[in-house]
C-alpha cells in the first residue's frame, strides 16, 4: 500500500471538529484517493480522518491540514510529520462514547440521537477524542456550551479498528469519566480558534514550542532557548487567547497570573506568592507561567510611589535571571501598555521578545468571524462582506458582534416561543441568523481600537452633495481610489497622496465633502475639530496629534479629518506666548512625512483661511492636493436647490431654474437656510399648510444674505491664483512669445 509522509498544518476555521483532512490533488493522486476517502494518519498515534481536497495556496506543499482533536488523536505538532496511508474501514456495530477525567457530563434524554446525528459518517479509531460541537441544541445538563467543542473518548469500539458510524451504528453515552486516557486534555484552545495572527503564533511557537519540544536543537546550536515573551498590542487581539493555545498544544503546564492577585497588603508577602508560583511551575516542567496585565505588577519603578511594587518588580527580575536556574519554565507577559512596564524586564535573558498583536485586517477578520460564526446556524450571510467593513474591529469586538446578532435573532423569535414549557425540536431546527441581524448588530458594537476617538461613519452620500462637481471627482481619485484599489496604484508606480486640503468661501461643503468621502470610501472616520486638540499644558497638544495618527494607523484604512485647520496649523514664527501652536505643526509635520509610513491613512484639512496655514504643510508629501472648493454656477445651485427640497412638499409653482437665477453668490450654506426658511414662512402664514409656494422662496431670498460678494469673491481668486500650479514666470518668460 503507497504510504507518504506530510507534514502537518493547522486546519481551516470551517473544518475545526469535523474530522477532516486537507491534502492536495497531486498527493491525492499519488495515495490513488477521492475526495471523501478515509485516510490513515500516523504520527506517536494512529487515527482515521476522511479526506478532502486542500485549498489552491496549500498546492505542491507537502502538508496535510488537520485540527487540534486530529492531531491529538496522532498524538503529533504542527510542523511534524506524519505518515498517510488509505485505511480499510468497517461498518461500526457498537461505541461507547464518555467523557475525559476531569469533566462531568449529565446527558439529558435525547442525547443519543443528537450526537449519533452529528456523527453520521465520521470515521473513528478505538481510543480517539470525538469532538461535538456545541451548535448541538443544549443535550447535556448542567453545562455551559460555548463556541468550543466538548471532547468524548471513544473507550469502546466494536469491531476493533478503524471503523465509520452509519445510521445502524448503536451508540453508549456514560456519564462517568473514562479512565486511562490521562494524555486526553479535557479542553483546549487550540490553534484552530486564533484568528488571524499567522505570523505571530509561528513566532511564538518557535521560541516556545520547539525548545521545550525539541531542546537538542538548540543545544546543537549552544545557545539557550528563550525565557520570556512579551505580547503588546490594543485590548481585545487575542494576547490571552494565544497564550492559552500555546500552552495546550504543547502539553505544558499553565500557571496564569492575574496581575493584581498576587499583590498583598502585607510586608513579603506579595514576593512570596510570585516566588511559590515560579516554584510550582519549576517542579512541574516543562511550563508555562503567564502574566496578564504585566504593567499592574511590574510598573516602572520610578513613577510608582508605593515600596510593594518595588519589591514585586525586583522579586520577578530576581526570579526571571537570578542565579537560579529556571529549567523548562517559559514566561509569557501580556499587555496593552507596554510602554509602562519596567524597562528592567525588556532585556534578553527576561523578556527576549517582544511580539506585538496588532488589530486585524479584513483577512484576519474574516478568519476570525469564521470561527465565531461555525456553531450558528447562518442564512445567506456575507462574512467577507462583514469583514470588509468591520475596520477597527479586534477578535473580542467580532465576538461581541456574532453574540449580538443571535441576540437579534433570538429576539425575533421570542414572541413565538412559549417559554413556560419545553421548546420543541422542530422549532429550534428552524431557528436561523440572517444577515440583516448583522447589520443590526453592527450599530451596538463599537470597535475597540477607535473607542477613544472614534466617530460614529455618517450617513452621507455623493447623492448629498451638489453643485461641486470639480472638487468631489478630486476628492475621489485622491482618497476612495486609493483606499478601494491599492492594487492599481503599485501597479502604476505610484504612491497614493497622504493628505488633502479643502479651502474655500464658508459653507460651500467642504465638511459635507469629507463626511460622503469616508461613508463611499467605507473606512473609519476620525473627525478632529481643530481647536479641541490644544491643550495649556505643555506636551499634551503634540500628544493628542501624535495618539490620533497612532490610532489611525492601527485602524487603516481611515480618514483623519481636520476641520478649521488654520486655527491648529497657523504660520509658525507669530506666536510669542506659548509656541503651543508651532509644537502643535511640528508634530504634524512629522506625523505626515516622518520616518513612521502612514499605510492606508488619509488625511482631509477644511479652512476658509489657507493663507494663514504654515506653509510647510503645503507641500506634496503632506497636503499632496489642495482643492479648491468653489461657490456653486448656476447649474450647481438648481442641484443644491433639488437635494434641500428633496422630502418637502412643493407646490406646482416651484421653479428650480428661477431660484437659481435669482440665487447669484449663494453658496450650498446659504440655499439650504433658504430652503429652511421658506419652509418656515409656510408654517407661519398658514400652520396647517401642505405646501411650499414659490412665493415663500422668493420671501426667503430676500431674508438669507448671500455669503459671496465683489470683496469675498476677490480674496479666494487671489488665493486660487496663488495655489495654482504652472512654470515659474521668468521660465515662462525665456520660452514664450510676448504679446504686445
Amino acid at each position: 500500500m503507497k504510504e507518504l509522509y506530510l507534514k502537518v498544518a493547522k486546519a481551516l476555521p470551517s473544518d475545526f471538529g469535523r474530522g477532516i483532512a486537507r491534502i492536495d490533488p497531486n498527493t491525492l493522486l499519488e495515495l490513488k484517493l477521492s475526495p471523501g476517502d478515509i485516510i490513515e494518519i500516523e504520527g506517536k498515534r494512529a487515527t482515521v480522518a476522511k479526506v478532502w481536497r486542500a485549498e489552491k495556496q496549500d498546492w505542491g506543499q507537502e502538508m496535510i491540514r488537520i485540527d487540534g482533536f486530529t492531531r491529538q488523536n496522532a498524538d503529533v505538532g504542527i510542523g511534524e510529520r506524519v505518515k498517510v496511508t488509505k485505511a480499510a474501514v468497517k461498518d461500526a456495530q457498537y461505541i461507547v462514547l464518555a467523557p475525559p477525567e476531569g469533566t462531568a457530563i449529565q446527558f439529558s434524554g435525547n442525547a443519543v440521537e443528537m450526537v449519533k446525528h452529528q456523527l453520521l459518517k465520521r470515521p473513528i479509531m478505538p481510543g480517539d477524542v470525538v469532538p461535538l460541537m456545541s451548535s448541538m441544541t443544549n443535550p447535556f445538563m448542567g453545562r455551559t456550551l460555548s463556541n468550543q467543542a466538548i471532547p468524548l473518548i471513544a473507550v469502546k469500539v466494536d469491531p476493533a479498528g478503524p471503523v465509520i458510524i452509519n445510521e445502524n451504528t448503536e451508540i453508549e453515552l456514560r456519564d462517568k469519566p473514562a479512565r486511562g486516557y490521562e494524555q486526553v486534555r479535557a479542553t483546549g484552545i487550540t490553534y484552530e480558534d486564533i484568528g488571524g495572527l499567522r505570523e505571530e503564533v509561528q513566532r511564538v511557537r518557535e521560541m516556545i514550542e520547539l525548545p521545550m519540544k525539541h531542546p537538542e536543537l538548540f543545544q546543537r546550536l549552544g545557545i539557550d532557548p528563550p525565557k520570556g515573551v512579551l505580547l503588546h498590542g490594543p485590548p481585545g487581539t487575542g494576547k490571552t487567547l494565544l497564550a492559552k493555545a500555546v500552552a495546550n498544544e504543547c502539553g505544558a503546564e499553565f500557571f496564569s497570573i492575574a496581575g493584581p492577585e498576587i499583590m498583598s497588603k502585607y510586608y513579603g508577602e506579595s514576593e512570596q506568592r510570585l516566588r511559590e508560583i515560579f516554584e510550582n511551575a519549576r517542579e512541574s516542567s516543562p511550563s508555562i507561567i503567564f502574566i496578564d496585565e504585566l504593567d499592574s505588577i511590574a510598573p516602572r519603578r520610578e513613577d510608582v510611589t508605593g515600596e510593594v511594587e518595588r519589591r514585586v518588580v525586583a522579586q520577578l527580575l530576581t526570579m526571571m535571571d537570578g542565579l537560579e536556574e529556571r529549567g523548562q519554565v517559559v514566561v509569557i507577559g501580556a499587555t496593552n501598555r507596554v510602554d509602562a512596564v519596567d524597562p528592567a524586564l525588556r532585556r534578553g535573558g527576561r523578556f527576549d521578545r517582544e511580539i506585538e498583536i496588532g488589530v486585524p485586517d479584513s483577512h484576519d477578520r474574516l478568519e476570525i468571524l469564521q470561527i465565531h460564526t461555525r456553531g450558528m446556524p447562518l442564512e445567506e450571510v456575507d462574512l467577507d462582506r462583514l469583514a470588509a467593513i468591520t475596520h477597527g474591529f479586534v477578535g473580542a469586538d467580532l465576538s461581541g458582534l456574532a453574540k449580538e446578532a443571535a441576540m437579534k435573532a433570538l429576539r425575533r423569535y421570542l414572541p413565538e416561543i412559549d417559554l413556560d414549557k419545553e421548546i420543541p425540536q422542530e422549532f429550534l431546527d428552524k431557528m436561523r441568523v440572517y444577515n440583516s441581524d448583522f447589520v443590526s448588530a453592527m450599530k451596538d458594537i463599537q470597535p475597540s481600537a477607535m473607542r477613544e476617538i472614534f466617530l460614529e461613519p455618517t450617513n452621507t452620500k455623493w447623492t448629498d452633495v451638489g453643485g461641486i462637481d470639480e472638487a468631489r471627482m478630486e476628492i475621489i481619485e485622491t482618497i476612495e481610489w486609493p483606499l478601494k484599489n491599492p492594487k492599481r496604484f503599485k501597479e502604476m508606480g505610484i504612491k497614493p497622496p497622504k493628505g488633502v486640503l479643502l479651502y474655500g468661501p464658508p459653507g460651500t461643503g467642504k465638511t459635507l465633502l469629507a463626511r460622503a468621502v469616508a461613508t463611499e470610501s467605507e473606512a473609519n472616520f476620525v473627525n478632529i475639530r481643530g481647536p479641541e486638540l490644544l491643550s495649556k499644558w505643555v506636551g499634551e497638544s503634540e500628544k493628542a496629534v501624535r495618539e490620533t495618527f497612532r490610532k489611525a494607523r492601527q485602524v487603516a484604512p481611515s480618514v483623519i479629518f481636520f476641520d478649521e485647520l488654520d486655527a491648529l496649523a497657523p504660520a509658525r514664527g507669530g506666536d510669542e506666548g506659548t509656541r503651543v501652536a508651532e509644537r502643535v505643526v511640528n508634530q504634524m509635520l512629522t506625523e505626515l512625512d516622518g520616518l513612521i509610513e502612514m499605510e492606508g491613512v488619509v488625511v482631509i484639512g477644511a479652512t476658509n483661511r489657507p493663507d494663514i496655514i504654515d506653509p510647510a504643510l503645503l507641500r506634496p508629501g503632506r497636503f499632496d492636493r489642495l482643492v479648491y472648493v468653489n461657490p456653486p454656477n448656476q447649474e450647481g445651485r438648481v442641484s443644491i436647490f433639488k437635494i434641500h427640497t428633496k422630502s418637502m412638499p412643493l407646490a406646482e409653482d416651484v421653479d428650480f431654474k428661477e431660484l437659481s437665477a435669482l440665487s447669484e453668490g449663494y453658496v450650498g450654506g446659504d440655499i439650504e437656510s433658504v430652503c429652511r426658511e421658506a419652509a418656515m414662512l409656510a408654517l407661519r402664514e398658514n400652520f396647517e399648510t401642505t405646501q411650499v409656494e414659490m412665493r415663500h422662496f422668493r420671501d426667503a431670498l430676500k431674508k438669507v444674505k448671500p455669503t459671496m460678494n465683489d470683496m469675498v469673491t476677490n480674496y479666494y481668486t487671489n488665493i486660487k491664483e496663488h495655489f495654482k500650479g504652472g512654470t515659474p514666470k521668468e521660465v515662462q518668460k525665456k520660452y514664450t512669445y510676448e504679446y504686445v
